[in-house]
């Protein structure tokens, strides 16, 4: 048994004992009910699994949790899918983050089981974009790079390249000049 603490979605937790085989992704399920990251494949392929990882220099990764112990995790910060939208004092979801509206105005998933890993993905792309924006004219790759990495197995990747491309020329993604 190891020791694991670390902050989800802002929150403190543990520290607890853990034994080293424990997936992040049973941990998030089983020891703390946040069970909007989904298991895809189990081989750290398809990144239906990836989470946010926020590090002290002030960059953000997304990191997958089924190939990961949750040990790996230790004294991180990391945020869920659970973790983006702002909540009201009852916990119920107000406002969610500009990746989740944008992908739900082009209706961009249709299963949703990949949609978690896409929306960290995304939205650490966006975050990136904001404290270094892009070219216009290298926006459409960059999205693609980001993004190609996830399997999508309903709608093809359209609709979430699209919702991504409005989101990044909307926002401060981009340099003008």
């Amino acid at each position: 048994m190891h020791t694991l603490q670390l902050h989800i979605n802002g929150k403190k937790v543990g520290p607890l004992q853990i034994s080293e085989e424990i997936m992040m992704i049973e941990f998030l399920h089983e020891y703390l009910n946040l069970t909007g990251t989904k298991f895809g494949c189990g081989q750290g392929q398809c990144n239906a699994c990836v989470i946010i990882v926020d590090h002290a220099d002030g960059h953000s990764e997304t990191m997958k949790t089924c190939i990961n112990s949750a040990l790996m995790f230790n004294n991180k910060h990391v945020r869920t899918i659970e973790g983006h939208a702002e909540k009201n004092a009852q916990g119920y979801a107000v406002k969610l983050n500009p990746v989740q509206e944008a992908f739900i105005k082009q209706f961009s998933f249709q299963c949703g089981w990949c949609t978690s890993g896409f929306v960290n993905e995304a939205t650490v792309l966006v975050e990136t974009l904001q404290k270094q924006p892009v070219q216009l004219h290298d926006v459409e790759s960059l999205i693609e790079d980001t993004l190609n990495k996830h399997i999508c197995r309903c709608t093809g990747y359209v609709k979430y390249y699209k919702s991504m491309k409005a989101l990044i020329l909307a926002q401060q993604g981009v340099k003008k000049s």
